[in-house]
């Protein structure tokens, strides 16, 4: 099972299997076509206080992760929808909005879903 995190502006391809937008807003500026989405999944992103709190500081990074964990972690339904997708297909893609690629959800969900 490969699971890939790309940004959701950079082009759809075949390599990137099951497309899942992992953001809870829409973003900017992509119509529903562009996006080539498979399923989005919006009650897996980050709550508003959280991303809100964060606002993509990478000053703040170690503490956001620390809290979108224990938003994982209280969200089993969630986590195991993405998780029945991953055994269902041997590549997912995690869409993401933000410009920063080292610092966004996608990468704790990432790790999150390779840990347990």
């Amino acid at each position: 099972m490969a699971v890939n995190i790309k940004r959701i502006y950079t082009p759809a391809s075949g390599e990137d299997g099951f497309r899942v937008l992992v953001d809870r807003l829409w973003p900017r500026g992509v119509s529903k076509e562009e996006a080539k989405l498979d399923l989005w999944l919006k009650e897996i992103a980050p709550s508003n206080e959280l991303r809100e709190w964060f606002g993509h500081d990478p000053a703040k990074w170690a503490e956001f992760e620390k809290r979108y964990i224990i938003e994982l972690n209280e969200n089993p339904e969630t986590v195991d929808q993405l998780r029945e997708i991953l055994k269902k297909n041997k590549r997912v893609t995690l869409l993401y909005g933000a410009r920063d690629e080292t610092h966004n959800e996608a990468v704790v969900l990432q790790k999150y879903i390779h840990k347990s």
